[in-house]
């Protein structure tokens, strides 16, 4: 049965969607927000690592399958707020040098058909709309700004500091990691008014107290509260995309929800699930028109999937580490290279320490070889963890695609494999000077996933944007070229995805198409 018109429907509440929606509520336009996901219940267990880490609790059941036709889970999260609800909320920047073309190893890194000049007014409305606490002028890549952040960069602990002193005498620049966090601090402790309270269990949980500036926590609960012209449908799983028999627009959108097919139709319908399921929405959308998918003549829909080359390393120190809020330092001098490597290394930054329960459950038999003396309790109390970043090339081979039984299947060959291990390396050399440790160790388990191919966490590519219908799926404002009233702003439209956490660029480009389709729309 046909339901009402709207003016505009956005489907997925993740950082993209979200900050897309907030924008457009002002304009008083009748506005649907559709979520295939409920609210993530609030509970003790958010804080519990074997719930989150190893039971993976709140991850998608889904199963995919690999090349080989081997299955694994997608670390998804089908939730209000998408993704962000786990995410670890680093928030920064694409550098200025990350938007033309960069050699690497294993080959160019593409130009972006549009500069960060364009995106850096965008950029400082996300960091305002996303409460970023960082610091200019400390990370010595970073590109250029026209203002402060919009609030003081979260305060070091000592051990980390003393960190972030060691790394300096070794010649290195260690910054503030910027975050989106609900903090107030007064030295260095949270305030009694504080939403957060720099807890340990902020990187990958989902926040009990909504300290975290997540989707749902910024954008989507205080536009609903505002806004009578927005309405939100959780449990709504979007089937597909229907079009006019010439495939020239959207005529309606075909949603699951509470077991009944409903339709929904809009002047203009935006595409936000996150860059994996935008693309297989897509895909499940062929119709005469778009025999491959919808919007897929160029057959660029999936292809070109990127997620970085990512390690959780973590260093067993032989004295015990007593930070609880670890995740705020960050190094990015080996982003473009190093005076033993011509070609971009990465970016270093530091995650949330490590649970007992979460070392346990790796279940590597060379840890207990390591160490067989070391409960896991009193390993997780001497650990001081990283999380290592580097780009990941996009290459056509790398895709999401779906099978006509229905299965989905994600390719992917990583590239950069020898800059990362260079890091790597450049880390544990850091690290050694640093202070006595055991062992730098690679930690597989991460979100109840395996990093290397269930690991989603940076999805992006897959449905690029460019001026060349022939060779990209999107327009330079995100709307589709071969359809009138269709958009995407999550991470599909990346053509590549440097070093750094890709939320900050998805948030920004979300605002900045915004602003296109409010022009559109006459608002």
């Amino acid at each position: 049965m046909e339901r009402d018109h709207y003016d505009l429907i956005v489907i997925g509440t993740g950082p993209g969607g979200a900050s897309l929606a907030q924008r457009l509520a002002p304009t008083g336009k009748r506005i649907l927000v559709l979520e295939r996901g409920d609210y993530l219940p609030r509970g003790q267990e958010n804080w519990d690592s074997k719930t989150v880490f190893v039971d993976a609790k709140y991850q998608t059941k889904e199963t995919w399958y690999n090349r080989k036709g081997e299955s694994f889970q997608p670390g998804l999260h089908y939730f209000v707020g998408g993704n962000s609800k786990v995410y670890g909320a680093a928030l920064f920047r694409l550098r200025a040098q990350d938007f033309g073309a960069i050699r690497h190893q294993d080959g160019i890194s593409p130009a972006w058909p549009l500069q960060y000049d364009v995106f850096e007014p965008y950029y400082a409305e996300a960091e305002r709309l996303f409460h970023v606490h960082g610091q200019r002028g400390e990370d010595p890549n970073e590109p250029w700004s026209s203002g402060a952040y919009p609030h003081p960069p979260v305060s070091h602990e000592p051990r980390i500091e003393e960190l972030a002193a060691s790394f300096r005498n070794d010649g290195l620049h260690p910054f503030h990691l910027p975050l989106g966090i609900l903090l107030d601090e007064k030295d260095g402790k949270p305030t009694p008014t504080s939403i957060c309270i720099r807890c340990d269990a902020f990187d990958g949980f989902p926040c009990l107290l909504n300290g975290k500036a997540d989707a749902q926590v910024v954008a989507i609960d205080p536009m609903l509260a505002r806004h009578a012209n927005v309405t939100l449908l959780t449990g709504a799983y979007v089937e597909a995309l229907e079009t006019d028999p010439q495939g020239h627009s959207v005529t309606a959108v075909k949603v699951m929800r509470g077991g009944a097919a409903e339709r929904y139709s809009a002047d203009i319908v935006v595409v936000a699930c996150g860059a994996l399921s935008s693309a297989l929405l897509l895909l499940r959308s062929a119709n005469d028109a778009h025999p491959n998918g919808l919007a897929n003549g160029s057959d660029q829909v999936g292809r070109n999937y990127m997620r970085h080359n990512q390690s959780v390393l973590m260093a067993v120190l032989r004295e015990p580490n007593e930070t609880v809020f670890q995740k705020t330092l960050a190094v990015s001098d080996y982003y473009f290279g190093a005076p033993d490597s011509e070609f971009p290394l990465g970016l270093i930054q530091m995650c949330a320490t490590s649970h007992a329960d979460q070392i346990r459950g790796e279940a590597l038999p060379a840890w207990l070889g390591f160490a067989p003396e070391m409960p896991f309790e009193v390993m997780a109390r001497h650990s001081m963890d990283f999380w290592l970043s580097g780009e990941d090339l996009p290459r056509p081979e790398n895709r999401v695609s779906l099978h006509r039984d229905g299965r989905v299947f994600l390719d992917l060959e990583p590239t950069g494999a020898a800059a990362h291990r260079l890091l790597k390396h450049k880390l544990e050399q850091a690290m050694k000077k640093a202070g006595p440790h055991l062992a730098l160790l690679e930690r597989s388990l991460y979100l109840g996933k395996n990093i290397p191919l269930g690991g989603t966490a940076h999805q992006a590519g897959t449905a690029r944007f460019g001026t060349d219908p022939a060779s990209s799926v999107l327009d330079l404002d995100c709307k589709a070229h071969e359809v009138d009233n269709l958009y995407v702003t999550d991470a599909s439209f990346f053509p590549s995805i440097g070093a750094v956490n890709p939320t900050l660029t998805i948030i920004a480009n979300a605002l900045r198409v915004a602003d296109r389709i409010k022009e559109r729309l006459g608002a």
